[in-house]
């Protein structure tokens, strides 16, 4: 049981990030011509466009794609819920439970994207690559600001150490 618990729950959080991930490269004003952005596209298509007939953008926000990030994240939280306990959840609280797990969400593909793209840029400093140009998409739009306020010192930059420590102080508040 507990490996079946397993694999629904990776598959549906997978599943949750690809439809975060879309939401963010529009947010980010991300590379779409991106092989890896338009996989990212593909995948995601089969809900998003139904909501977009339904639900129209406000403003930069894509309310199809932040519905379709929501409703994936209900399933998914009552899915794991329904499998590891038997019963189903009260609608209450597994709408508060996906808000509260689609901001976590959130928060650690920041600081996994962010932790990537520090490791890439010290290793292979200059390169492009799909997951590059999609990284630099993400993270830039985080980083920026924190590099105004904190200099590049001795050559290494700190921001990506400062919002990264920001990211986790928040997914504790929350959690």
């Amino acid at each position: 049981m507990a490996a079946l618990l397993f694999i629904v729950d990776s598959i549906l959080s997978l599943a949750v990030y690809a439809f975060l991930l879309r939401l963010l490269l529009q947010l980010s004003r991300g590379d779409f011509r991106n092989p890896l952005s338009q996989a990212i596209v593909k995948l995601t298509n089969w809900l998003v466009l139904p909501l977009r007939k339904v639900l129209p953008p406000i403003g930069r926000i894509d309310t199809a794609s932040l519905v379709a990030v929501y409703l994936a994240q209900v399933a998914a939280v009552g899915i794991v819920f329904v499998i590891s306990t038997g019963v189903a959840m009260p609608v209450g609280d597994l709408l508060w439970w996906a808000l509260r797990k689609a901001i976590v969400s959130t928060l650690q593909l920041y600081t996994v994207a962010i932790v990537v793209y520090a490791l890439l840029s010290l290793v292979a400093p200059g390169t492009y690559s799909p997951a590059v140009g999609l990284l630099n998409s993400l993270c830039e739009p985080l980083l920026r600001p924190v590099r105004q306020l904190l200099p590049v010192i001795g050559g290494l930059d700190f921001s990506p150490l400062v919002v990264i420590l920001v990211l986790q102080a928040l997914v504790r508040l929350i959690v």
